[in-house]
């Protein structure tokens, strides 16, 4: 089942510049893992050393923040967009 991951700007250039890569995945999970193996150096961005995402990733599924559904088990359907957003912080 084919699904989008959307790349922020700062993690383009590990995707080849890509700001978007399908991937066969039916939880997000499997999303990850599989842009991880289609380009490599995405697991070191997204997950600490504890194998848990990094608090300044947040994963959304559609517009549905993965911390509110399943967290990185939240199913995935089809044509699904991912998105990756970095968290953002100033004043």
């Amino acid at each position: 089942m084919a699904v989008t991951v959307r790349i922020p700007t700062q993690l383009r250039p590990l995707a080849g510049g890509n700001s978007e890569v399908s991937v066969e995945a039916s939880t997000v999970a499997e999303a990850l893992k599989a842009l991880d193996v289609a380009h490599p150096g995405f697991h070191d961005r997204l997950y600490d050393d504890n194998g848990t995402l990094r608090r300044f990733v947040n994963v959304f599924v559609a517009d549905e923040d993965i911390r509110f559904l399943s967290g990185v088990d939240s199913p995935v359907a089809p044509g699904t967009t991912i998105s990756i957003v970095p968290a953002v912080a100033g004043g």
